[in-house]
């Protein structure tokens, strides 16, 4: 089922759903499992399974010659996005990104994705690999992700990059797609962030889910600013609880979010992790349910690999 057919049979209630990272490879599957296992007593009607593209190494091979290798961490996207719909009859959603594929990757990708009875995809540029500062399109790859989009929007509508093909099957996917409320970091402005968002919608894109933020009021005044925008789609928040002390630098060094001052004192009070496990729970929860009140559609949480916190925070809201 698409996610937009999850919101509307919903009849209003809040939904809750998550993000789960591929295993790192020689990992077993059962490691998903055993992260998903303690959230489906809260019924989440969907579940993001992210993708990993392949990076660089250059190895030493003596004589000061540098051999290149290529490095993918967490394989696995399709495949465990089978396992899921297989296993607990909930709709799998890959990431699928600009990065790492040409454009026939792309509909490669897809058609299997298709084959597997997989309805919605989210579709996201993503970042640039380590040895680059900047993000670059493999060749013949896209650039943005509303390229991306119109590609999936084109394969919906029976047309592939083959225009001889006779007789072609269309797709059907609900198509997700990114958003920051605090902007992206390449983007010069939040008004321009948006209009390139509104692009992403323009080109197909039914939804959209948000960076992870820890202040409600820079995502409703995001919204705000969407609606006036002419943005009509479900804007889903992502939400993460803070868990240690090292990502009061992290997060806003790698995702280019602020932390309210009112959190990073309490988190710095704290005299172990733990004890900053707990602060971010009760944050998350108190965001949650801030969230929940105003009547959001869905909260959706980044577990990174991990579902205990989410459970905690799960069993206070819903």
């Amino acid at each position: 089922m698409k996610v937009t057919e999850h919101l509307k049979n919903a009849n209003g209630k809040t939904l809750f759903s998550f993000e789960i990272l591929p295993p790192l490879k020689g990992q077993h599957i059962q490691s998903i499992f055993d992260n998903i296992d303690p959230l489906m007593e809260f019924n989440p009607p969907f579940i993001d399974v992210t993708y990993h593209r392949e990076e660089y190494t250059y190895k030493d091979v003596g004589n000061g010659l540098l051999k290149k290798q290529i490095v993918k961490k967490r394989p696995g996207t399709v495949g465990i996005c089978a396992a899921i719909q297989n296993k607990y009859n909930v709709d799998a959603i890959p990431h699928i990104l600009c990065g790492g594929f040409t454009k026939e990757d792309t509909e490669n990708f897809l058609i299997d994705l298709d084959f597997l009875g997989i309805d919605n995809v989210m579709a996201l540029r993503g970042d640039a690999v380590k040895s680059e500062t900047y993000f670059k399109p493999e060749k013949d790859g896209h650039a943005y992700a509303s390229d991306l989009v119109s590609q999936i929007e084109d394969l919906n509508n029976g047309k592939y990059l083959d225009e001889e093909l006779l007789n072609t099957c269309a797709t059907n996917f609900c198509i997700g797609v990114g958003a920051y409320p605090e902007k992206h970091m390449e983007a010069p402005s939040l008004d321009s962030d948006i209009h390139f968002l509104k692009k992403k919608i323009k080109n197909g894109a039914t939804y959209i889910v948000t960076q992870m933020f820890f202040d409600n009021k820079k995502y409703f005044d995001f919204v705000d600013k969407c609606r006036k925008e002419g943005i009509t789609v479900p804007i889903i928040p992502g939400l993460k609880p803070i868990a240690t002390k090292k990502q009061l630098n992290l997060i806003p060094h790698r995702f280019h979010v602020d932390l309210p001052e009112e959190l990073i004192i309490e988190v710095v009070k704290c005299k172990d992790n733990a004890a900053v496990r707990q602060v971010g729970i009760e944050w998350c929860i108190e965001q949650s349910k801030e969230l929940q009140k105003a009547g959001i559609p869905v909260l959706h949480y980044y577990s990174m690999g991990k579902s205990d916190n989410i459970k905690v925070i799960a069993s206070e809201v819903f």
